[in-house]
């Protein structure tokens, strides 16, 4: 894992937020290269699950809602972690990250063994757990009081189910259809860590698709968007082995729900979780309707009836698919490849790769720049593009490899004679030449 926090920072995909300041735990900003890659991550999740549907519709909502909203939605009153403290140094923790795994099972409220091991080191003891609400607060206004209080948006999906009644008139959809939204939630998480996995600020992708209140639809629905979401994760390039579904057990399940699925993915630090799938029945639009007055029913023409729609919701997490890509994707050599051991290279997927295509003149002289400038601007035209003239080309296709672009185009003396360049393939590393006027559909028919 530290080796890829380390490449991040280096190549300018991730950097601690606010760092010349001694950073903030658990935020983070997202460099030239990340920025790309994060985008390149929404777009396709908004191309699959929006744009190539017609039952899908979109919404940005805002961060900052009604105070309401939290209360009827019951994050006010059990979005919260128990959190205890170390009698010896001080620190706070939830109480899942102390102890064996006989201490987190039975009673979340109570530590049955107040000597436990304190992740800063040895056996120590500990206060009783109290919860601790990890929604963020804000005051709107002048004036900080319980008035003015409100909160940073803990998830996305209430800004989905409040607009519920607004989509529905303006855009006339007919159930089943779904509501999409990827934007920015806030958890003031107690021990943030794993590097992007578990941060304060982070962005979702979620979805609430709205069905008939019918307990088979439910669940024909639901195994129907573990897989819709199962395949996002390999069609951006994770390797399905890395992979996993874990079914919530009763136990786990929150009150209103009729069954959840993590997909879950291997990383270095161990099995998490990357997205969840959840039968959400018809709580979330009930609670709204009671708490704000409001009818939030559906009329359906068919069976001339209203009803509260059931809802499957997908919803996963995009800073850790970032991660997941980026530990998926990360090779380092051991000299056996035809690569140098040692030599990093990114497989990322070129659907998502921040450059899909280096332009690398082999010489300064004889008009090869000229030319190389002239073929950069036809490909940066269409695909994001590179162009480097510093150093060996063997040095310049390893720095290429490490940021994970699938191609490279080098200009050689031949290119002068004959209009033709060699473009190189980043996993295989062979080459093949092409007529300049070829290039960009090329990369079209690998890339898209």
């Amino acid at each position: 894992m530290a080796k890829i926090v380390s490449l991040c920072k280096r190549r300018g995909f991730v950097f601690q937020s606010s760092e010349i300041y001694g950073g903030v735990g658990g935020v983070y900003d997202f460099g030239p290269l990340g920025v790309e890659l994060k985008n390149n991550i929404k777009k396709y999740w908004w191309k699959k699950f929006v744009e190539e549907r017609e039952d899908m519709v979109g919404l940005d909502a805002g961060i900052i809602m009604n105070a309401k909203v939290w209360e009827a939605s019951g994050h006010t009153s059990s979005f919260a972690d128990p959190l205890v403290e170390c009698k010896k140094c001080h620190h706070r923790f939830r109480q899942d990250e102390i102890g064996n795994s006989k201490s987190k099972a039975q009673n979340p409220n109570e530590i049955q063994n107040p000597k436990l091991k304190c992740p800063t080191g040895g056996e120590h003891e500990f206060t009783e757990p109290k919860n601790f609400n990890i929604l963020v607060k804000t005051f709107l206004g002048p004036v900080e009081d319980t008035s003015t209080l409100t909160y940073l948006r803990g998830e996305t999906a209430q800004g989905i189910f409040v607009n519920f009644k607004n989509v529905l008139e303006s855009t006339r959809q007919k159930i089943p259809f779904g509501i999409a939204q990827i934007g920015k939630a806030f958890r003031n998480e107690i021990t943030p860590g794993n590097f992007l996995y578990r941060t304060r600020e982070f962005e979702q992708g979620e979805v609430e698709y709205f069905i008939r209140p019918d307990k088979e639809e439910s669940e024909k629905q639901y195994r129907y968007w573990i897989d819709e979401t199962k395949d996002f994760y390999t069609e951006i390039g994770i390797k399905e082995s890395n992979l996993k579904l874990r079914e919530h057990e009763k136990t786990e399940l929150s009150h209103y729900s009729a069954g959840t699925t993590d997909i879950e993915y291997t990383f270095p630090f161990g099995t998490s979780e990357l997205a969840g799938i959840a039968q959400r029945t018809d709580f979330d639009l009930s609670q709204h309707q009671k708490f704000s007055g409001k009818p939030l029913e559906y009329f359906d023409e068919e069976s001339d009836k209203k009803y509260i729609p059931f809802v499957v919701e997908p919803s996963m997490g995009i800073d850790r698919a970032i991660l997941a890509v980026l530990c998926d994707a990360y090779d380092e050599s051991d000299g056996n490849d035809g690569r140098e051991k040692g030599e990093i290279t990114l497989h990322l997927s070129a659907k998502i790769a921040p450059i899909k295509c280096a332009v690398l003149p082999l010489v300064k002289k004889d008009g090869s720049a000229e030319k190389a400038q002239e073929i950069y601007k036809q490909v940066k035209a269409c695909f994001p593009a590179f162009y480097d003239e510093s150093g060996s080309i063997g040095r310049r296709y390893r720095r290429q490899d490490e940021i994970g672009t699938p191609f490279c185009v080098t200009i050689d003396y031949q290119t002068m004679e004959d209009q033709t360049i060699t473009i190189r393939d980043r996993d295989s590393m062979k080459q093949e030449r092409l007529k300049i006027a070829d290039i960009n559909s090329y990369l079209f028919k690998k890339i898209m």
